[in-house]
Parts: C-alpha cells; structure tokens; sequence
C-alpha cells in the first residue's frame, strides 16, 4: 500500500479552468481513482498483525475500505 504525504495533490491541477488541460486532468483523474482502488485491495487483504505493525485499526482499515473510489 503507498503511503505518501499529499501524493493526491500531484494530480490535482489549479488550472483547472483551463481549455486545453481538461484531457490531461481526466487522465490524472483516472489513474488517482485507480490508485485508490488498488491500495484499497491491498489494505483489505492485510491481516491483523501486518495492520498493527502500520500503525492501522481495524477500525480505520474498515473505514477507508468503505469509501467509494472518488473519495
């Protein structure tokens, strides 16, 4: 699972309004949401002891999982 600090700010553009990004922030759009979807699989499948040793609960574990993958 990757944990980074702010790695969903990469594909979060400020010029949003412009014409001739809106190709590229659909892409980046798209792969954030993918990214999402997979290190939630991958935290699914951890079991109890690789969880404590993340710092995670079940509790948070539970919680992320449960996000949609736009959230």
């Amino acid at each position: 699972m990757e944990r980074t600090l702010g790695s969903d700010s990469l594909f979060q553009d400020s010029s949003s309004n412009v014409r001739g990004h809106l190709p590229l922030q659909i892409i980046a759009t798209l792969l954030l949401w993918k990214r999402r979807i997979i290190s939630r699989h991958q935290l699914a499948r951890l079991d109890e002891r690789l969880l404590a040793d993340a710092g995670i609960s079940l509790y948070q574990r539970h919680a992320e999982i449960s996000k949609p993958f736009w959230r």
